[in-house]
């Protein structure tokens, strides 16, 4: 039996029409199938929608009541396809992006340039907050797509589906006048003595975690959630403190940035996060992260 939406659109055509076989006529029908749907709905509403005349029908009492309500869903039916279609053709919908800071200084709003060149009706939302919390909200179905950085060794949550985009180098920041100062390749050992501020007490939780299993351990003092903290302490000399590679060029200019050598440098791996099955928009905003990564790769010199 056809759906209610059907019922009503062919109760439409009868009610412009006035006949059965002209509806039938107009909808590509058999006339006996369009007879067949109109009692259709009239079990289904409990009235008698035509009166049935000599020379096709015309709408009762109860049809000229249902006529704007049926109206009324056809008009829905219409605007809920035509936005389904605008979700595959990209030309509408929304995509919920979620990111950790650092990434929002050039992978993401590089990405979300091009994407948005690409897709001008396609709106994009964006949270920034830490790594764990964005895997959460993928998970729950709140978040399409998330760049993130996952706790190592840890698996991702249920319904996250990771893909990797780029292994991320760590830079060193010191004061402007440091001894180091324009130096290419400085070896960790040669650091040992600086202070370094950090964001937590267990350097294994930091950016330092690679550093620290692979045997150095630095001299820690101060400590500094954020990066405007922590790049303001090394601009006033009280140390010197690890900067992400995707986060250089944001770094204000009283600081200077050293490249640490090959066998020292702390590396940590950036993903994007997605439900298993992502959306239209997730799984276009994925093509772009891995072209801008592989470009921000061969273009840094780090």
């Amino acid at each position: 039996m056809p759906n209610s939406h059907g019922l009503y659109e062919v109760f439409l055509a009868v009610a412009r029409a006035g006949s059965f076989t002209a509806a039938a006529h107009a909808l590509g029908y058999t006339q006996s199938a369009v007879s067949r749907q109109v009692q259709s709905l009239e079990d289904e509403v409990g009235a008698e929608l035509f009166e049935r005349l000599p020379r096709g029908v015309r709408l009762s009492e109860a049809g000229r009541v249902l006529v704007p309500h049926a109206e009324a869903v056809r008009d829905r039916l219409a605007t809920a396809r035509a936005e389904l279609a605008a979700l595959r053709s990209l030309d509408g919908g929304l995509l919920r992006l979620g990111s950790f800071s650092s990434a929002t200084a050039a992978l993401v709003p590089r990405a979300q340039a091009v994407f948005r060149e690409r897709h001008p009706g396609v709106a994009v939302s964006r949270v920034e907050g830490f790594s764990v919390k964005h895997l959460g909200l993928v998970a729950t179905g709140e978040e399409d797509l998330a760049v993130v950085c996952p706790p190592p060794g840890s698996p991702p949550p249920p319904g996250v589906t990771l893909h990797h985009l780029l292994d991320e180098p760590m830079l060193v920041a010191l004061p402007r006048g440091h001894a180091h100062t324009g130096r290419r390749g400085v070896r960790l050992a040669e650091l040992a003595d600086e202070e370094w501020i950090v964001g937590n007490e267990r350097l294994e939780d930091t950016l330092f975690r690679p550093a620290v299993e692979a045997g150095f351990r630095p001299r820690t003092g101060l400590l500094a959630g954020e990066w405007i903290a922590k790049l303001g302490a090394v601009a006033a000399g009280l140390g010197v403190t690890l900067v992400p590679a995707l986060a250089a060029a944001s770094v204000r200019p009283d600081v200077a940035l050293v490249t640490i050598h090959p066998e020292d440098v702390p590396y940590r791996p950036v993903h994007a996060a997605t439900p298993p099955v992502p959306t239209v928009a997730a799984t276009a905003f994925l093509a772009v992260l891995r072209e801008t990564a592989q470009e921000l790769t061969d273009s840094t010199p780090y």
